[in-house]
């Protein structure tokens, strides 16, 4: 089955082509073209992500994308068609009424391109920022109008979980299992009794943890993004006796995560030390870390030690991070449990239109009821799992 995937949550407008077969017992992917891009020095300015620039933004970005991903995957160029109904003309202009960008290009560049052999048009539905999420569900309900093929409206969280297993063999899972979402907007802990059954257990009470190293980054007046930014900082900091930061929940006894205190902590240890060294600032970014990655790798494998499970699957943003992969890694490594590690390729850590793929492909497997045309919704608090 080969699938499309179209990607605007947030400030990536991404799409991509994959192939997937397997099934829900064996999934395995093979990525044909894989297409981002990023909006990240606009948003630089105003120290994070603006939803109606990033909107703008992907309205902008999504037609070229795609014919560059058709391009990439066929022999020869794109051709054009013999042309368009007046009827189908007046519901695509129904479609895209609200992105008058995309629909200048939609109709001046796509309209007359033949359908490509693609079998499903998979779509971020939720959660991110709604007045993103519209801008790829438009344009996918578009496409799907124009080419006849079924849209998938799909969870950005579930293609986080799947994400680990893209561009890999087949890989011999033992469920349930425990699956870490950690990124700028999320910190989730879910049970995967198999594909498409999740049951969350645990989640954060306020900052994600992705959104706490923005936080931390500006306090340090380090740049936006600020994951990146901390993570080389830590690198060359140092263990300092007069640096100590809190491990928010570690021994709570339940699987929740609160990271709005940890940053509280470092804004308070910034002040009382005054003017900070260079020297300093390395080791507030390197103490900081230690601490998130502590309490999530420790709530994660709580959890699996609770439900008996054998394989921890990670995905999000966060874990392109070298300090928490290796505290991941260096802890079931150590444990005495018997626990398959499973973290996504690094250019598979952050959104992407790959992973929504994969989870479009696991809604189809299960011949999950499609909504017709016109009838999907941006869902910005969509969950994951019971």
């Amino acid at each position: 089955m080969k699938i499309l995937a179209i990607e605007t949550s947030c400030d990536e407008t991404a799409i991509s082509i994959v192939e997937a077969k397997g099934g829900l017992t064996k999934p395995v992917f093979s990525v044909l073209t894989q297409l981002v891009s990023s909006q990240i020095e606009l948003h630089r300015e105003f120290g994070g992500v603006v939803p109606m620039l990033a909107k703008r933004e992907h309205g902008k970005n999504l037609v070229p994308l795609l014919i560059e991903a058709l391009n990439s995957t066929s022999k020869n160029p794109v051709k054009l068609a013999d042309g368009l109904a007046t009827g189908q003309a007046r519901k695509l202009e129904k479609i895209l009424e609200r992105e008058p960008e995309l629909r200048t290009a939609f109709f001046d560049q796509i309209v007359d391109i033949p359908a490509p052999k693609i079998d499903a048009i998979a779509v971020t539905s939720g959660p991110g920022l709604e007045p993103a999420l519209w801008v790829g569900i438009n344009f996918a309900q578009a496409l799907s109008l124009l080419w006849d093929i079924p849209v998938v409206p799909t969870n950005h969280l579930e293609g986080h979980l799947i994400a680990p297993l893209l561009n890999k063999k087949v890989i011999k899972i033992s469920f349930p299992a425990v699956g870490v979402i950690i990124s700028g907007g999320h910190t989730e802990l879910v049970l995967v009794k198999k594909w498409r059954d999740y049951q969350a257990i645990g989640h954060t009470r306020d900052d994600a943890v992705g959104e706490a190293f923005d936080k931390v980054a500006r306090l340090l007046d380090l740049p936006y993004p600020g994951g990146p930014e901390i993570s080389k900082l830590a690198e060359i900091g140092k263990k300092r006796d007069e640096i100590k930061l809190p491990r928010p929940m570690l021994h709570s006894g339940d699987f929740d995560f609160s990271f709005s205190g940890l940053k509280t902590a470092v804004l308070y240890l910034i002040k009382k030390l005054g003017d900070l060294s260079s020297e300093q600032k390395a080791s507030i970014a390197k103490e900081f870390e230690d601490a998130a990655a502590e309490v999530v790798v420790a709530k994660t494998m709580s959890a699996a030690k609770k439900y008996g499970t054998k394989s921890i699957i990670v995905g999000g943003g966060v874990i392109a991070n070298r300090a928490i992969r290796e505290a991941f890694t260096k802890t079931v490594t150590n444990t005495d449990q018997k626990i398959l590690l499973i973290l996504p390729d690094q250019n598979l850590t952050g959104d992407n239109a790959t992973m929504i793929a994969g989870a479009g492909y696991l809604k189809l497997t299960v011949k999950a009821k499609l909504p017709t045309i016109g009838k999907i919704k941006a869902d910005g608090n969509l969950k994951l799992g019971n």
